[in-house]
């Protein structure tokens, strides 16, 4: 197969990566191969993507080749994917503060890889190919402890921080912009019978547990360790189990500024 041509739109980001990837390459000689493996050696985020994520999640059922085949013509069929990909990328850069380059997030951090196999999933789900993103996610949470169902709906900027331990169920949706942080359960009521919403700019702290079909307004905040079990008003913070209202977010946003701390 053909190479899939290369998307002009985010020529700058890839480049950034290529000269953040050289720059390391420099500094740690003994990474040099690493860093070629998976980034200098690829024409395009979207060959980078497609490698590393087959290379991680290939299997004796499913090689990594034949993976990175079917990822790079799932991208080319869908351009917005690897929009939402550079999205994730700078949500990671801008609110991690242990991400110190663009090309992290693509090497290291499994929230993001993971969230883009998803992304893989979820629209070879919409295309009817449920075997094939069920077997996706099967992967995915062995090799790197995340669950998310290839039916829910996730928009673009998410970060999950961490990731270890998260789950989100068939019946979830969550807007845009969104920050999620380790063991989260996100599941809608068993009997299918409507979403569990998760607004824009939305952050819900470590191990934050929220079941059953309710909204959460935008930009609120759900503080560790709670259960939440109805509806959250926008810009609002709540806490507690079952969780309550007990104050407001200092910011409008407070999935971009990541301030845990209950005001």
């Amino acid at each position: 197969m053909n190479p899939p041509p290369v998307n002009h739109g985010h020529s700058t980001l890839w480049q950034t990566i290529v000269a953040e990837a050289q720059q390391h390459q420099q500094q740690e000689p003994l990474l040099a191969a690493f860093y070629a493996k998976n980034i200098l050696n690829h024409h395009s985020l979207p060959a980078a993507l497609s490698a590393h994520l087959a290379a991680q999640l290939g299997s004796p059922a499913l090689p990594p080749p034949l993976l990175e085949t079917l990822f790079q013509e799932t991208m080319a069929a869908d351009t917005t994917l690897i929009e939402h990909a550079c999205a994730d990328i700078h949500a990671y850069r801008t609110r991690d503060p242990a991400c110190h380059a663009l090309f992290m997030p693509l090497l290291y951090f499994k929230g993001f890889q993971a969230l883009q196999s998803y992304r893989l999933a979820h629209w070879l789900w919409q295309q009817g190919d449920h075997a094939m993103a069920r077997f996706l996610q099967h992967r995915v949470s062995l090799v790197w402890d995340i669950d998310i169902h290839p039916a829910a709906r996730l928009g673009h900027g998410i970060m999950i921080d961490h990731a270890t331990a998260v789950v989100i169920g068939e019946t979830v949706v969550i807007g845009h912009n969104v920050s999620l942080l380790h063991a989260v359960t996100l599941m809608g009521a068993e009997d299918r019978s409507g979403h569990l919403t998760v607004a824009d700019y939305v952050l819900i702290g470590a191990g934050a547990k929220l079941c059953g079909h309710f909204q959460v307004g935008e930009g609120a905040k759900i503080a560790a360790g709670s259960l939440v079990l109805q509806d959250v008003q926008a810009h609002t913070t709540v806490a507690g189990v079952p969780a309550k209202m007990v104050g407001r977010p200092r910011t409008e946003r407070p999935a971009l500024d990541m301030r845990q701390q209950v005001d």
